[in-house]
């Protein structure tokens, strides 16, 4: 196509235009009549587009490029249910901070309104769970549509921006001009932090015993994770990892503590419950790290850095808030610190000599079968042991993905994606394809359940057909994990609805076989190292693994959903009287 503005072609065309001008090199997506008149231009693009078996495949395929890539991911759909079923992935990656761009066909302008075939007002339907969104009518704003959607995407806070395109916007004629610039009043940049604020940071941690740095998903969103690293060895404070944070700090550095919060390590949930000072860095005090509010980290003053200003204070007051890129600040506050340390070097000898002692004492660990069937913890330990520090990681949602997130080690950003906010299952399968297409190179391994791989596993036909050779390790313990462990713990083990029977039916490797993948069994802890290996051998075809493993394994440690981080439990007894610890 040619790259000369100001030439007449209809709406569709200059939207793939648009799409080229913005750097789109690939799109997950499922044509239908709202918006076919894009797919024919499409036809002659240099735009690859891989066509999934649900639209719900697209969104989290999109998702999962992004997350591996840091670029925008995209997908498409049509009007209606094809727009509706990318609801659950935009909200997804909306609450992830996920940059991505959700492109819908919509019915023709002047059947907006009148419950026409296949409408659905999604904009409307999609305006909380989107950073911003479109309706275009005009194909004369297709090109300044696209342009803005995906600067705000990727800038400030990422975020899903959504465009609803009328069928009529595609396919009448338009002089296609792509914007030479940007102007969104009201869209600020809150990208660089106030200099006093950071300085205002750096004297309140020389002034701390017992600081924290806990680390949030934005670090890696701000591709700070070396500024990170830097941060922690020139003032020599542990740091925790959140959940959606998991590689932003190497595991095996003596300061990490491990990832707190709901199933978090029992040093770093301590470590923030006990600490003066909580140096917060592009973490939002999820309720899932918190644990009860009202008692979370009791004596500690907060310093609390984030992007996106709404942040600050909404969960727990600051006493320095720094607003701006996480990236920005940390390098900020590295010569602000070194000035202050100048003057007064704090010591944290004894800080650090009771953290590793909580580390020493309570480390992850789980209990080996005496029936000698095979752990889920294990398989996931050799999985991340065999294929090592490079390899991406998906995970669904429930005792899977918090296994893989505590017994895997992580040593660098972008090697680790889940859905950490809403909790998708079904996000797996789809998220490690989308890895994989953006970093080819790179195994990528989707760790799932035997539920969450039943509500998205037809994807890997998606990935038989387009040459996208992920590996999936289907935790198979026959239940909804997490709901059982919930039952067993707090509704007196009546297993209400959360059998499965997935041993039985479907056989996974039939089914992987069926949809032109690898399938293969694991069932005894002797063969997990050579399955592994096989599996890892095979770089031609999706790989499909049947790890059936022991059913009443559970996630260690854990702090009930409402209680305290006090009372954190470990293998089912209250860990002891934490006031009891000398500091």
């Amino acid at each position: 196509m040619s790259d000369k503005n100001d030439k007449k072609m209809n709406g569709a065309a200059s939207l793939v235009r648009s799409l080229e001008h913005a750097g789109v090199d690939v799109m997950f997506g499922i044509p239908g009549g709202a918006i076919l008149p894009f797919y024919d231009p499409l036809f002659d693009s240099s735009i690859r587009h891989i066509l999934v078996r649900h639209e719900q495949g697209a969104g989290h395929a999109a998702t999962g490029y992004a997350q591996a890539t840091g670029r925008v991911g995209v997908c498409i759909a049509t009007s209606g249910p094809g727009a509706t079923n990318l609801v659950t992935p935009i909200a997804d990656a909306q609450m992830d901070s996920v940059p991505m761009v959700a492109i819908t066909g919509q019915v023709p302008s002047g059947a907006i309104g009148t419950d026409a075939f296949q409408e659905a007002d999604i904009r409307g339907i999609s305006m909380p769970i989107t950073k911003h969104n479109y309706l275009v009518t005009n194909p004369a704003d297709i090109p300044q549509a696209i342009a803005e959607a995906f600067h705000i995407a990727a800038t400030g806070r990422p975020g899903v921006v959504l465009v609803d395109i009328a069928k009529d916007a595609l396919t009448s004629e338009t002089t296609f001009k792509w914007p030479t610039s940007i102007s969104l009043p009201g869209y600020r940049d809150h990208s660089q932090p106030k200099q006093s604020d950071v300085e205002d940071a750096a004297a309140l941690i020389v002034q701390s015993s017992r600081p924290v740095l806990y680390v949030g998903g934005g670090v890696i969103k701000a591709n700070a994770n070396r500024e990170l690293l830097a941060l922690a060895e020139a003032s020599g404070i542990p740091v925790v990892t959140t959940l959606m944070a998991r590689g932003a700090f190497p595991d095996s550095h003596p300061l990490h503590l491990g990832m707190p919060g709901m199933h978090g390590t029992v040093a770093a949930v301590t470590a923030l419950q006990k600490s003066d000072l909580l140096i917060t860095l592009g973490a939002r005090f999820d309720d899932r790290v918190t644990g009860k509010l009202s008692t979370f980290a009791p004596g500690a003053k907060v310093i609390h850095a984030d992007i996106d200003p709404a942040e600050i204070g909404k969960n727990r007051k600051a006493d320095v808030a720094i607003v701006g890129d996480v990236r920005n600040t940390i390098s900020l506050l590295l010569p602000a610190l070194k000035a202050q340390y100048a003057k007064a070097h704090p010591d944290f000898t004894a800080w650090i000599k009771q953290v590793n002692s909580w580390r020493s004492t309570f480390p992850l660990g789980y209990d080996i079968p005496k029936d000698g069937a095979l752990s889920p913890q294990y398989v996931i330990e050799r999985l991340g042991k065999i294929s090592g520090p490079d390899t991406i990681f998906t995970a669904g949602v429930g005792q899977h993905q918090m296994w893989a997130s505590q017994f895997i080690s992580y040593e660098k950003p972008r090697t680790w994606l889940n859905s950490g906010g809403l909790g998708t299952m079904g996000y797996a399968v789809p998220a490690a394809m989308g890895a994989k297409v953006g970093a080819p190179d790179t195994t990528v391994w989707a760790i799932d359940g035997d539920g969450c791989f039943q509500m998205t596993n037809q994807e890997l036909v998606t990935c038989a057909l387009n040459n996208i050779p992920i590996k999936v390790a289907v935790i198979n313990n026959e239940s909804l994990g997490m709901v059982r462990q919930w039952q067993t713990l707090f509704y007196n083990e009546r297993y209400s609805n959360t059998d499965l029977h997935s041993k039985r039916i479907p056989d996974f490797t039939k089914l992987a076989d069926a949809m032109g993948c690898i399938g293969l069994r694991c069932e005894r802890p002797e063969d997990v190292d050579k399955t592994i290996e096989k599996a890892m051998s095979i770089n031609d075809q999706p790989v499909v693994v049947d790890f059936g493993v022991f059913r009443d394994a559970m996630v260690w440690p854990m702090v009930a959903a409402g209680t305290s981080n006090d009372e954190i439990m470990v293998a089912r007894e209250l860990a002891p009287d934490w006031d009891s610890q000398e500091l």
